[in-house]
C-alpha cells in the first residue's frame, strides 16, 4: 500500500498505539521465547549493529529544528527505525521462535510504515529540503552512497543530543532484556 494510500486516520493510531502495543508484544515476547547460549550470541550480530546505528542517529538528530543529512541519515531517511528492526529482529532470533518474527514483520508493516508515512508528511511540510533530499536518500534500507547536499554543512555527532534524546535507555532496556532472556533460560532447562 502506497503513502497516499494510507488513510490518516490510521496513521494517527498508529503513532499512538505503537508504544503500549510493543508492551504487550513484550510479554507475549516473554511466553514464548525459549533462548539458548548460541541464539543469544547470534542475536548480537543484528542488535549491537541496531543500538550502534540508534545512537548514530540520535547523536546527529535536532528534532524539528532542522531536516538532517548528516551521520546515518545520508545513508536512509529513517536510522531509527532501521536501528529498531535490527534490535528487534536481533530479539527474535534470540526467542527462536518463527511466530515472533512473524509478527514483527506484520506490526511493522501495520504500525511503524504508517508512521513512518505521518512523519515523512510532517518533514515535507515543515522542510523545503525534504522532497530533494527523500529523492536522494531511500526511505529506509540503504542502498545508495550517501547523500550530501551542497546548501547545508556536514553534521557531527554530538553527545548533548545523544543524551537528551535519552538514547541510552535503549541500550539499557536492551541490556535488561537479555538479562531476562538468560534467566528465563536458565530457569527453562
Amino acid at each position: 500500500m502506497s503513502e497516499q494510500q494510507q488513510p490518516a486516520l490510521w496513521r494517527q493510531i498508529a503513532r499512538r498505539i505503537r508504544v503500549p502495543l510493543g508492551f504487550l508484544f513484550a510479554g507475549i515476547y516473554f511466553w514464548i521465547a525459549r533462548p539458548t547460549a548460541h541464539s543469544l550470541a547470534a542475536s548480537l550480530l543484528l542488535v549491537l549493529p541496531g543500538l550502534a546505528l540508534r545512537a548514530a542517529a540520535s547523536g546527529h538528530v535536532k528534532k524539528n529544528e532542522e531536516l538532517t543529512t548528516s551521520g546515518p541519515y545520508a545513508y536512509t531517511r529513517n536510522p531509527l527505525y532501521l536501528g529498531s528492526m535490527l534490535i528487534a529482529f536481533g530479539f527474535a532470533l534470540a526467542s527462536r521462535s518463527w511466530i515472533v518474527a512473524a509478527a514483527l514483520a506484520v506490526l511493522f508493516s501495520i504500525i511503524y510504515m504508517p508512521t513512518i508515512f505521518s512523519e515523512e508528511e510532517f518533514l515535507r511540510k515543515r522542510f523545503v529540503a525534504f522532497d530533494d533530499y527523500a529523492r536522494r536518500v531511500p526511505r529506509l534500507l540503504p542502498y545508495r552512497w550517501p547523500w550530501a547536499s551542497s546548501d547545508t554543512a556536514p553534521g557531527s555527532f554530538s553527545w548533548v543530543l545523544y543524551l537528551a534524546h535519552r538514547e541510552y535507555n535503549a541500550s539499557l532496556g536492551t541490556l535488561l532484556l537479555y538479562f531476562a532472556l538468560i534467566v528465563r533460560m536458565v530457569l527453562h532447562r
